[in-house]
């Protein structure tokens, strides 16, 4: 048989292109095989709430993209995971429609969703679709129903109540107007603050409850609250809104404290008001930024390296520690579609994070779903955040 002439005449750099090229193709294929794994996400990426749910977004992402820097694999097999979030404008009805997208589009097995109210919708759902809920909202009602497929994934709201009163009382006074938003979150805050806050011998002078997420101007709503002279204002809802509020309350000469519920973080409505000054007397959720831990000081400036310009909030580091715990699980349960076994890994998932991944400390995952860690709060005294401590809490 006669030789090509010609392909004996290929230049020997030529034949070593074409050799690693063919190397390449042949090893293409488990490349191609790597699985993609979809968590679902349906939260306020629009509106009031935006900046909210973004928080929420950017700290499951930060997780998923350190986890995918690993190249893992679950069940010996490489898998790539993967985000889809979608809009819902923090409306529950827009969240169940989402959640049918995710689910049957892109076959997600768990979806996370930063609302009570499309919490409470997906529950009624998740388990018959046998996907994993994780649910970014305090209300204790989310694991209170007996879901078995739901992740609680902050502690309860209700650790917050007893300190955070106490010090309020102390300081301005025990008269308090109740002017926080009107979704399903703050009506559930409320329901568990007012008897609470009259128990420990407190007066409700005025209920106003405003719409936060649709509403700039609430100057009306806070001068009905002002005429009943309040020593205190209860407050919140997403941080920008909560922050104007009480920029119009001061604008109104408001003099006394602020009791923001957990949804609003302090650092964040110091930026609408204008710094610390307007906060003075405010207490709430202890700011990331303000936490001496070691391991949070070190998240921060893993935060900042990807977002350079944004202080974290606490609902970046419980989402971020969640989506770990979650990717975590699926690995340990050998499975990224079968919800139950996810879930029934999710306290070992947590227990096996490092301190990095974890910097808020969460300890686990009690029976109905809740997480089990120690919250913190903080208040604004002389311009800065003092830290006040609070009950372990589920």
């Amino acid at each position: 048989m006669r030789k090509n002439p010609s392909a004996s005449k290929l230049p020997s750099r030529l034949r070593m292109s074409a050799l690693i090229l063919a190397c390449a193709t042949l090893t293409a294929g488990p490349v191609l095989a790597q699985e993609i794994v979809k968590i679902g996400y349906s939260g306020p990426l629009s509106g009031g709430a935006a900046q909210y749910g973004k928080n929420v977004l950017d700290g499951a992402l930060m997780a998923i993209n350190e986890v995918n820097a690993t190249n893992p694999e679950i069940a010996g097999k490489k898998v790539k995971f993967e985000m889809v979030s979608l809009d819902d404008k923090y409306s529950p009805s827009e969240t169940a429609i989402n959640a049918q997208r995710l689910v049957q589009q892109y076959k997600t097995a768990a979806i996370l969703v930063p609302h009570s109210g499309g919490i409470f919708a997906l529950q009624t759902t998740n388990e018959a679709q046998k996907y994993l809920l994780l649910a970014y909202s305090s209300v204790p009602q989310i694991t209170n129903r007996g879901n078995k497929l739901t992740l609680r994934i902050p502690p309860e709201f209700t650790s917050y109540i007893k300190p955070f009163s106490a010090y309020l009382m102390t300081r301005y006074g025990k008269k308090i107007a109740l002017i926080g938003a009107d979704h399903d979150y703050a009506k559930a805050w409320v329901a568990a603050f007012k008897p609470a806050w009259e128990a420990a011998g407190g007066t409700v002078v005025a209920e106003n409850p405003m719409s936060y997420n649709r509403a700039t101007d609430f100057y009306s709503g806070v001068s009905k609250a002002l005429a009943a002279k309040p020593d205190v204002l209860f407050v919140g809802g997403a941080s920008e809104p909560t922050g104007l509020v009480v920029k119009q309350a001061r604008e109104l000469g408001f003099k006394g404290g602020f009791f923001v519920i957990d949804q609003a973080k302090l650092d964040e409505m110091a930026k609408v008001t204008g710094g610390y000054g307007a906060l003075e007397g405010a207490i709430g959720v202890l700011p990331v930024v303000d936490d001496p831990a070691p391991e949070m000081k070190d998240f921060v400036v893993r935060f900042h390296k990807i977002y350079p310009n944004r202080d974290p909030g606490s609902e970046v580091v419980w989402n971020y520690t969640a989506i770990h715990a979650t990717l975590q699980a699926m690995k340990l349960a050998g499975t990224t579609t079968d919800a139950v076994a996810i879930r029934a890994q999710l306290q070992n998932g947590y227990k096996a994070l490092s301190s990095a991944q974890n910097p808020g400390g969460v300890t686990g995952v009690d029976a109905q779903g809740g997480t089990i860690t120690v919250t913190r709060g903080g208040a604004v005294e002389n311009g800065k955040v003092k830290v006040i401590e609070t009950p372990a809490a589920k």
